[in-house]
């Protein structure tokens, strides 16, 4: 290990010049102009692949953009077998003017690499493929077997991965996941997300009268249907935010007392929450603390609302229509078509029998987590206290990605954070970069990663 740590460290001059070649390439995957700049981001990180060492390097189509493969697989039967995800797309750059420099014309300010990409994702995906060139340059393998999955559209949702992994899925027989595509908490402190949660949504459509009538001639006779859909959604939750849909939290499965105490050390406390939000007092399930409210329970909001008159001024009507959208976060073992038909079966239950009420059900993901006491979880913590001197902390993360559980569903594979962003690095914003010294950094935890995950 040590001769693939001093490999990486006397070349960090080259691997930042080469990283600097990759953020120029415009490989926005939203944006059909891009598609050719997106076919040479491929190419160039399939070459990459191949110049290092790594064998079998494929860019395989999809009804998108392409997929880039690779693996090396020499560690042997014995050895666990490791399969890196990330994305070489990017977002699009718009609004231009507040970028500082040219968003594919990186350049390094106080120890920052400044351009699009240069942490989400292809900083973070390059590093992992130096940590892997210095360990088959500098020990002449790899103490693991590594797959590589590195697709070109997760930027614009990710459209066709679950098909192309439903499609490879021999290809991608692995023992686990590593994932680079996260960050730290805060500079300093690293986080591993052990947990994100699924998602499912849907649309309830009310419609009473033909048509909108006047309220002057027909208030008091006529249910208005943005009345009944203020009902159904105040049904939904008791005064202290439990969600009353039967069966709801019947697969939950509970926080364990490791897991609480690892969240109880995570440094978030209210005055965070309130400068977040700008609100004073935080609402929810008050049995429970805002990490946990935040990651690891489920909730049912409603996304948006409509009814009636909408424009300046007054319009006395009954509304003919109301409508309203809503997600339901889901966490360990819940499953999302079964609280979808919860949800339809609680709705129809509450609405009224006098109105025509429809509910349309949404595509979801199911849930994702890795036990907190894993071995991979273990290796990804032993990597960043010996680079950064400090324990990592462990979170379960609010949001979904749908892929995790396709790994899950599909593979059977657990997940394993290891990122190396930082909060105010600007993804998805202008002006983004990537601190250097995480940027190499990172890859010496990579290096280590690897070789705890053998032992």
């Amino acid at each position: 290990m040590d001769k693939a740590l001093d490999y990486v460290r006397a070349n960090q001059e080259r691997h930042v010049n080469e990283l600097m070649e990759f953020l120029r390439l415009p490989s926005i995957s939203a944006l059909p102009a891009h598609t050719g700049d997106i076919q040479r981001a491929a190419q160039f990180l399939a070459a990459e692949f191949s110049r290092i060492g790594v064998q079998n390097v494929l860019v395989l189509p999809t009804q998108g953009h392409p997929v880039v493969y690779g693996e090396w697989l020499e560690a042997g039967p014995s050895a666990p077998t490791v399969l890196i995800y990330g994305h070489y797309d990017v977002q699009p750059v718009d609004p231009v003017e507040l970028w500082h420099s040219p968003p594919f014309e990186p350049v390094i300010r106080e120890g920052r690499i400044y351009a699009r990409g240069a942490t989400d994702d292809k900083g973070q995906v390059w590093l992992i493929v130096k940590a892997v060139e210095a360990l088959l340059a500098a020990e002449g393998r790899l103490p693991v077997n590594v797959k590589f999955l590195i697709e070109g559209e997760e930027e614009s949702g990710s459209a066709n991965l679950e098909e192309f992994v439903l499609a490879h899925k021999a290809l991608l027989v692995a023992d686990h996941v590593l994932i680079c595509d996260t960050g730290f908490l805060a500079p300093g402190q690293p986080a591993i997300p052990y947990s994100v949660r699924g998602i499912v949504g849907a649309e309830v459509h009310i419609t009473g009268p033909k048509t909108d009538l006047h309220s002057g001639g027909y208030g008091g006779t006529v249910r208005n249907p943005a009345h009944a859909m203020a009902a159904i959604i105040a049904a939904m939750h008791d005064e202290h935010g439990h969600v009353r849909i039967p069966g709801f939290y019947e697969a939950v499965l509970p926080l364990s007392e490791a897991e609480r105490e690892a969240l109880n050390r995570v440094p978030y406390t209210l005055e965070k929450w309130q400068q977040a939000t700008g609100l004073q007092t935080p609402w929810g399930e008050p049995e429970f603390t805002l990490l946990e409210r935040i990651g690891a329970r489920p909730t049912c909001e409603v996304n948006g609302m409509w009814s009636g008159f909408q424009g300046e001024g007054g319009k006395t009507i009954i509304p003919a229509q109301a409508g309203a959208k809503f997600t339901m976060r889901l966490v360990a073992d819940q499953d999302p078509t079964v609280v979808a038909q919860q949800f339809q079966d609680y709705v129809m239950s509450v609405a009224p029998r006098d109105l025509s009420v429809e509910v349309f059900l949404k595509s979801g993901c199911g849930p994702a987590m890795t036990p907190i006491d894993a071995p991979e979880i273990n290796a990804a913590a032993r990597a960043y206290e010996a680079v950064w001197g400090v324990s990592p902390v462990y979170l379960r993360g609010g949001g979904s990605l749908p892929i995790l559980a396709t790994f899950r569903s599909a593979l059977g594979l657990p997940f394993v954070c290891l990122g190396f962003g930082l909060p105010d690095c600007g993804a998805h914003a202008p002006n983004e970069w990537m601190d250097l010294n995480y940027f190499h950094l990172g890859s010496e935890a990579v290096i280590r990663y690897l070789h705890y995950l053998n032992e």
